[in-house]
């Protein structure tokens, strides 16, 4: 009920400073965008890679056997587009952004200035919370994005050293057998994770205590529902799609 609450209370602060964006304080929203989403590339593409590496030798190793490897192209696009590389850039943005969130917001905490907000007539869900929100849900969408590019660039080279699929038959066979309607559902689920990541955090953080303890025990709670959060949606997601025959 109380994650519920704050939800209700985030979205009427999101939705305030889109209709009225005098509110929007620019200068955190612009350095939240930096910080978690072009900070974040480096490693996003890095992982990417591997993980694209790692599905396509696996996918050449079961579909060799059966003498069918070039369905591996079809395996890694569907796989990386549809759900790995949204849940992918989420968890990494989760580990790595969301502990961030709440270690600034809880020691601002710590500090008694978020009080001294409210003494000076400043809503910190408008100052703290809605910048964070909006700049996980409009920057892991991009994430996502390079996730996704650097997944198939990875099991491209798998399959061009190890299959003797040429870029060329890879790209027009993903052309012809992966429809684009997988790339618009990894890409549905990013805003979604962005606002959850951005939720979590932030209700962490203002829920920290006087003491360094409490700012360490939901720094780590923070982390841990983020990633809890972020695989249930998307199962929640491929139950969706699945009824609705996506």
């Amino acid at each position: 009920m109380e994650t519920l609450s704050f939800l209700g209370a985030v979205l009427s602060s999101v939705f305030g400073v889109i209709v009225r964006p005098a509110r929007m304080r620019w200068t955190a929203l612009v350095a939240v965008m930096e910080d978690s989403g072009l900070d974040a590339v480096p490693i996003v593409a890095f992982l990417s890679v591997f993980v694209g590496m790692v599905v396509a030798f696996i996918g050449a190793t079961s579909l060799a056997e059966l003498g069918a490897s070039i369905f591996v192209v079809e395996s890694l696009g569907i796989g990386l587009l549809r759900e790995l590389s949204g849940v992918l850039a989420a968890i990494i943005v989760a580990g790595r952004t969301n502990s961030a969130f709440t270690a600034q917001i809880g020691a601002m905490k710590m500090r008694q200035e978020v009080d001294a907000m409210h003494t000076l007539g400043i809503d910190p869900m408008d100052a703290l919370v809605a910048p964070r929100v909006l700049g996980m849900m409009l920057m892991l969408p991009v994430l996502t994005f390079i996730a996704m590019l650097s997944g198939l660039g990875g099991g491209i080279l798998v399959s061009w050293t190890t299959l003797d699929i040429s870029p060329t038959v890879f790209f027009n066979r993903m052309q012809e057998f992966v429809g684009l309607e997988h790339f618009w559902i990894g890409m549905s689920k990013a805003p979604v994770f962005g606002l959850v990541i951005a939720l979590i955090g932030c209700r962490q953080g203002l829920e920290v205590g006087g003491s360094v303890q409490s700012l360490g025990a939901h720094t780590t709670k923070s982390v841990v529902q983020a990633i809890f959060a972020i695989i249930v949606i998307d199962a929640l997601f491929a139950i969706l799609y699945m009824e609705l025959g996506i």
